[in-house]
């Protein structure tokens, strides 16, 4: 068997990477230069670099290892499904036990009412089906002219062509083309930054008003649906203030347009329930899934359907869309195992009501530190922005990101994967992690801040 280990020197993998692998999200002459850093193996929480070096996977691989790594059940299904159906698709009016076990427990984990899965590889890929869904749904219900999208600035749904259109990443959008036509986009809910003077209250209901006023700009009978994360991950772990939500719903429901709610990342217990819509008071048309779906393990996504919705494309003539992995059966059994998994261990009822509100405490402690302006959390996602003033909640005068490249290079050196976004700093660990594993990730967080602290100092960024 031709097992992959780490047989050659650090130097020589990196020279390797470097001539043959081009990465995502990476300036690849910047990358080569330094070498990439080389992950040979994982266990739980902890992961090992090619040099022996443990670090605490912060970030859940990215926001995807639910279970942890490691897990043998998860090996084990893989290969006894690869024995038992290795590949067949779901086009051409077939099927197969693992996608319709899955499909099925889909049904029963998800909100009350959404009963039907369309399959892709992951979450980019599911997004720009919904694009194709939404439109093909209004087509069915003699409202062709309904194709238009509203998402957010400073939302992530993938980097596909359709995905990255939908997000409102700037430097996405920046490169190849984007946005597509038909998709819209209005401001994020981002109290710290851009809340001026308003309460948070008061600015989660004028931010959710921009969906009723772009609705009015370009017409009620333009717009097939709002998409939108429960919590903004990518763009830093932005929750959105209570009165938000509410709000989105009511305009959704007032003005005939379906809610697209991407669950990439809050899915399968993420948040403290199985989906965040559940715990937010969402009531969703679609919701998008991936990541946690599989742990990570391998890859699936995939789009969730209300009756309703499921039921009107299915009547509306053939649906010609579709992926060679739609439903690969493997994806398929992993996903299950790692579903039985969650299930049978209470990994979400244990976030709920021990180590969620345990990391929560612990992660409150960090607001003190002299950084450190807000801290949020929500369920086993958080993040912390960091700021010269914490009064004025000022930016630092240097480029955006600069203090934030700091406090992530500070973390991996002290053995902890903490993502920094903008200088903001995030973290999305593994559900199940421990409290003294929380502990750890705590103390290494602390530590990176005190360094990053005497970096800005150096600088004379603080405010005087």
């Amino acid at each position: 068997m031709n097992v992959l280990r780490n047989h050659l020197p650090t130097a020589d993998l990196q020279r390797l990477d470097a001539a043959h692998h081009m990465h995502p999200f990476s300036d690849g002459d910047e990358l080569n230069a330094k070498g990439a850093r080389v992950i040979t193996s994982a266990k739980g929480v902890m992961l090992t670099d090619s040099d022996g070096a443990e670090m605490l996977d912060g970030m859940a691989g990215l926001w995807c290892c639910n279970m942890g790594h490691g897990r043998r059940e998860m090996a084990d299904a893989a290969h006894a499904q690869m024995l038992q159906l290795s590949y067949y698709n779901t086009f051409f009016q077939t099927s197969h036990p693992p996608v319709i076990a899955l499909s099925e427990k889909l049904a029963e984990l998800a909100p009350e009412g959404m009963n039907h899965v369309f399959y892709a590889s992951g979450g980019s890929e599911a997004n720009d089906t919904n694009i194709r869904l939404v439109r093909h749904y209004w087509a069915a219900k003699g409202k062709p002219g309904k194709k238009v999208i509203i998402a957010r600035k400073n939302g992530y749904h993938g980097s596909t062509m359709g995905g990255a259109s939908l997000g409102g990443m700037s430097a996405m959008h920046a490169q190849g083309g984007l946005p597509i036509p038909d998709i819209a986009h209005i401001d994020q809910p981002y109290w710290w930054g851009e809340g001026g003077d308003m309460t948070p209250e008061e600015f989660g209901l004028a931010r959710a008003r921009q969906l009723e006023e772009k609705i009015a700009e370009l017409g009620e009978d333009r717009i097939a649906a709002f998409i939108a994360e429960p919590v903004q991950g990518a763009g830093g772990v932005i929750v959105p203030p209570e009165t938000y939500w509410p709000e989105i719903q009511r305009i959704c429901d007032a003005h005939e347009i379906l809610l697209i709610v991407d669950e990439v990342i809050t899915g399968f217990g993420r948040t403290g329930t199985m989906f965040a819509s559940e715990g937010m008071g969402i009531r969703p048309d679609i919701i998008t899934v991936a990541k946690g779906l599989s742990s990570g393990y391998a890859p699936i996504g995939g789009s969730i359907l209300s009756d309703e919705v499921a039921e009107t494309i299915n009547a509306g003539g053939d649906f010609n869309h579709g992926y060679t992995y739609s439903g690969h059966p493997v994806s398929c059994a992993v996903a299950l195992e790692n579903l039985r998994l969650m299930v049978e261990e209470k990994v979400v009822e244990t976030v709920a009501a021990d180590t969620g509100p345990y990391l929560a405490e612990q992660w409150g402690t960090l607001a003190d530190h002299p950084l450190v302006g807000q801290v949020e959390i929500k369920g086993m996602m958080a993040g912390l922005v960091m700021t010269p003033d914490k009064a004025s909640r000022a930016a630092f005068s240097t480029p955006a990101g600069y203090v934030g490249l700091k406090c992530r290079e500070h973390c991996f050196a002290g053995g902890l994967v903490m993502r920094h976004v903008g200088d903001r700093m995030i973290i999305s660990p593994p559900l199940v992690i421990t409290r003294s594993e929380i502990d750890l990730l705590i103390t290494r967080a602390r530590a990176a801040l005190d360094a990053t602290l005497v970096d800005v100092q150096k600088r004379g960024l603080m405010a005087k």
